[in-house]
């Protein structure tokens, strides 16, 4: 039977024992899709949208690399880790922004938490830079695509 792995043998929350763990390069991507009304994502498909706080799609890809190089600040019992590489990648599918995060490391423990907290912070930052066009914008999902390395790999179908 599985178990949660933050949990020890009496319930109580604990870090999980990373040191018997084989260093392995470990890689994950994260996707989060935001739903723009027309009349941000008009303004958007013509374009990256400038702000008086600067590009949108530059400062959600800047976020979200230094929101996911600190992840283990962020989420309490997650291993602090110092990322090999954190790339966001972002485009429009009509009415929807895809960001996609990978974050790579060589380590003895992965790196799917970093690159979910990675497309969160992109999603919500351009939630905050847009909200002056409108509210209407919807952060539909955040979810994990694939990671690989370690004891098991895993790819969204």
């Amino acid at each position: 039977m599985s178990k949660f792995s933050h949990l020890n043998e009496q319930g109580l929350a604990t870090m999980v024992d990373i040191s018997e763990k084989k260093v392995s390069q470990r890689k994950a991507t994260a996707r989060s899709i935001v739903v723009l009304p027309d009349e941000v994502a008009g303004k958007l498909i013509d374009g990256d949208i400038q702000t008086k706080k600067g590009s949108v799609f530059q400062m959600a890809i800047i976020a979200g690399i230094m929101a996911a190089k600190k992840t283990g600040e962020l989420i309490p019992l997650c291993h602090p880790l110092a990322l090999d590489n954190c790339k966001i990648d972002i485009h429009i599918n009509k009415h929807e922004l895809v960001i996609d995060c990978t974050a790579a490391i060589t380590s003895k423990t992965g790196v799917e938490m970093e690159a979910l907290v990675g497309a969160s912070i992109a999603a919500l930052t351009v939630y905050d830079m847009c909200k002056a066009l409108s509210q209407d914008i919807v952060i539909k999902e955040i979810k994990l695509i694939e990671k690989t390395g370690g004891k098991n790999d895993y790819k969204r179908t």
